[in-house]
């Protein structure tokens, strides 16, 4: 059964969400929070395998909470989602770069919202490929900071092959064949990049390709 906490100000929004997801055989909610303090409280209490964080709530922000979830070593196995409109909040590539496995918009259709939340559960990274093109076209127009400059010394060749096919959204069996080899191969390279890179799941790894420069939008096809 996969455990899932709720975390938005609107109470509509999160019985919308909880009847949906409660629906599911595997899926049950066991909890929700209307504020970014209830929810590092709900989860640390909890321990769901999956929070889905609105940005936007009083007392603390979404993006707040999910860096004290996700830098608290007791709360490893937890997973973020975060909850955006499709106009995209400004804050969802640094919620991201924390560590938050994808985001999912607020109208998602209901089957997709499921499978979102079963994917992000078994350790994949939760990337909508349309959202994610318009979220990474909006944040490469934007000057880089100083310390947003990422090097990618310790990758080989083919690693950094690897990451810009993840940062451009392709799964582990298209980068297999992308590149001609087993999608075991595949998977491989991406669990070493992500060991080298010190990050905890896919969604970081577009970020990293990102910031790095090693990948620009519209690159591949």
């Amino acid at each position: 059964m996969i455990r899932v906490a709720l975390a938005d100000d609107q109470a509509l929004v999160r019985a919308g969400f909880r009847a949906l997801l409660d629906s599911a055989p595997d899926i049950t909610v066991v909890g929700e929070a209307a504020d970014g303090r209830e929810a590092v409280r709900l989860t640390a209490a909890e321990r769901p395998d999956v929070v889905l964080m609105d940005i936007r709530m009083p007392v603390l922000d979404g993006l707040a909470a999910t860096e004290r979830i996700l830098a608290d070593p007791g709360l490893g196995g937890v997973r973020v989602v975060i909850l955006t409109t499709f106009d995209l909040d400004e804050y969802i590539f640094d919620a991201l770069r924390m560590g938050a496995s994808g985001f999912l918009v607020k109208d998602t259709e209901p089957e997709d919202l499921l499978q979102g939340v079963r994917v992000v559960a078994r350790g994949d990274a939760l990337l909508s490929p349309n959202v994610t093109r318009r979220l990474i076209a909006d944040y490469a127009r934007r000057p880089r900071r100083p310390e947003q400059v990422v090097r990618l010394d310790g990758l080989t060749e083919r690693e950094r092959e690897v990451l810009a096919l993840v940062g451009a959204g392709l799964s582990n069996t298209e980068i297999a064949e992308r590149l001609v080899v087993s999608p075991a191969t595949a998977k491989t390279h991406v669990s070493r990049a992500m060991v080298k890179l010190q990050v905890r799941d896919r969604a970081q790894l577009v970020v990293i390709a990102y910031e790095s420069g090693l990948v620009t939008p519209g690159w591949v096809d």
